[in-house]
């Protein structure tokens, strides 16, 4: 009902006028290569299998919920969603925003395992503690299990006379038997002390040719890949670097991660690099064993373009998706809510068609909002310096003191929308809880945008040229979808600690005054941004 010809037509002649018809966020070159990262978008602390001729990829999601995010693949560059293992996570109010909340926190660098015919997630919440999540296939449905003992970054392993361990630590990492309820039957046993730096985290344990081989990180922005092995589990272990790649560019720093070995008997790892408030990208490196241990890159270096695995047959180009017509009966699997939702105030069959936001807080800030929706913000492998959501938001049913809108978030965050006060409709664009700019409104919909604007890092992103870790946010709206208008003032995006994910688009509606109002949003669309809109 809402693909009108017309905005399809004028999308695409946006599109060619402005010379990015070959603007893509995939890394299938088409011709037999790939160029890095693999997914343009913030999926850190990777771990992947293979099973059978199908590769699964689980990341950190932390307070995103559904969440504990899966993907699959083929051939290890063309990933699709799989499933979200942990649909709420229902352990403390905090994640219901009820009074505090889990910026920062929540689930951290799971472990994907299987065994027997079956899946296991392995995981920590640092409030929380341990939790495993098992499944009879990838897709779910899957259970959740919470541990008596809790594991820091964790790696299980099913050794091959049927023993069950976890390595886990920061700094000093220790090796723990489990038995088959996933409770301690031994002592930690510390078994490594990173002797380069402090920091050694992110271990995976493998057996590969009679060796017990740890995979770990030494982590931070300069990281390098770590591997150890013994021919006891318990140790001791031999260190060896595998990749310590600062070279100026998309590469710098990259590490933690998981080794994989394709049914062709290649080897190869999929690793990490922070690419500052977009957040960490995973990029896929080739392997080479030398004197026992898993070599990555080629030359000392991490890769850029290359040749795609070979897995024995040639699969299609995927991209994931971002852009949501919400005339489905449920969520894409792109979406997750900003902590867990209160479930009885958002629809998608309320308004058929439309994505029915109810106020579900009073509060008197975006970051304590519940029902906010996000989803990852995707950088582009070209020459774009943007990437640009619209949407399209019906504000007629607002109550006084009810803000809705479009929002770029991390710490700090930004936002354009609508705010109904005194009966009257105001847009407004607020930076970082300030409110920037305001203007009176007629009518009841109107469509908002936010530009995600790379500057430099795009720059840093693809011809490793800039500084990395550079990005900045501008907002516009306009009342025909024609024409936009640059309002407020420009967000400097960040990557902090405090929230630990990478700035994300947010659809939201809070109230601060009382409850009862809500929006409908028509669609959310994304595209590469405008080059000269991103100078301007």
């Amino acid at each position: 009902m809402k693909k009108y010809f017309t905005e399809v037509v004028l999308l695409f002649l946006i599109v060619l006028s402005s010379n990015i018809l070959a603007q893509k966020y995939h890394s299938d070159n088409g011709n037999g290569t790939y160029t890095n990262p693999v997914i343009a978008a913030d999926f850190p602390d990777p771990d992947v299998i293979r099973v059978d001729s199908m590769y699964y990829m689980v990341n950190t999601t932390m307070f995103i919920f559904p969440g504990v995010t899966i993907l699959k693949s083929p051939d290890l560059v063309n990933w699709q969603y799989c499933s979200n293992a942990v649909q709420r996570f229902d352990f403390s109010k905090c994640y219901d925003l009820d009074g505090c909340n889990r910026y920062g926190h929540g689930q951290w660098a799971t472990s994907l395992r299987y065994h027997n015919g079956k899946f296991y997630l392995l995981f920590i919440t640092l409030n929380e503690g341990g939790f495993l999540c098992t499944a009879n296939k990838p897709e779910g449905p899957w259970k959740i299990k919470h541990l008596p003992k809790g594991f820091y970054d964790p790696g299980l392993f099913f050794d091959d006379d049927g023993k069950i361990y976890v390595a886990h630590g920061y700094n000093k990492i220790y090796m723990t038997e489990l038995n088959k309820n996933f409770k301690p039957v031994s002592k930690d046993s510390l078994i490594i002390t990173g002797d380069i730096r402090k920091g050694l985290e992110g271990t995976h344990v493998y057996k590969i040719n009679g060796y017990y081989y740890l995979y770990c990180t030494y982590g931070g922005l300069d990281g390098m890949q770590a591997a150890f092995r013994s021919k006891n589990i318990y140790g001791p272990y031999e260190e060896k670097v595998v990749i310590n790649d600062t070279t100026h560019g998309h590469n710098f720093g990259i590490h933690q991660g998981a080794l994989i070995e394709t049914q062709t008997g290649q080897w190869w790892t999929m690793l990490f690099v922070d690419n500052g408030p977009f957040g960490r990208f995973p990029s896929l490196q080739p392997v080479t064993w030398v004197d026992g241990f898993p070599m990555v890159g080629v030359n000392g270096h991490a890769v850029t373009s290359y040749k795609k695995p070979d897995v024995g047959k040639t699969y299609p180009i995927t991209t994931l998706p971002t852009s949501d017509e919400f005339d489905s009966t449920g969520l894409g699997m792109q979406w997750g809510w900003n902590h867990n939702p209160d479930s009885a105030k958002w629809s998608l069959s309320a308004r058929p068609g439309y994505l029915r936001l109810e106020t579900a807080s009073v509060v008197d800030s975006l970051p304590k909002a519940r029902n906010t929706l996000t989803q990852r913000m995707f950088e582009y492998y070209s020459n774009s310096l943007a990437s640009d959501a619209t949407t399209k938001i019906d504000f007629k049913n607002m109550k006084d003191g009810d803000i809705a809108g479009l929002a770029v978030f991390q710490d700090p965050y930004a936002y354009i929308g609508i705010k109904k006060e005194s009966g009257k409709n105001f847009i407004i664009m607020v930076n970082n809880g300030k409110i920037i700019d305001s203007a009176l409104v007629q009518g009841s919909k109107i469509y908002l945008r936010a530009s995600a604007i790379y500057g430099s890092g795009a720059a840093h992103y693809f011809d490793g040229k800039a500084a990395p870790g550079t990005g900045t946010a501008s907002f516009l709206y306009s009342t025909d979808n024609h024409s936009f208008t640059k309002f407020g003032n420009v967000l400097d995006m960040k990557f902090n600690l405090k929230i630990f994910t990478g700035n994300k688009f947010c659809l939201f509606n809070y109230a601060t005054k009382k409850l009862g109002g809500y929006v409908d949003f028509d669609w959310f669309r994304t595209s590469p941004g405008l080059i000269e809109a991103a100078r301007n």
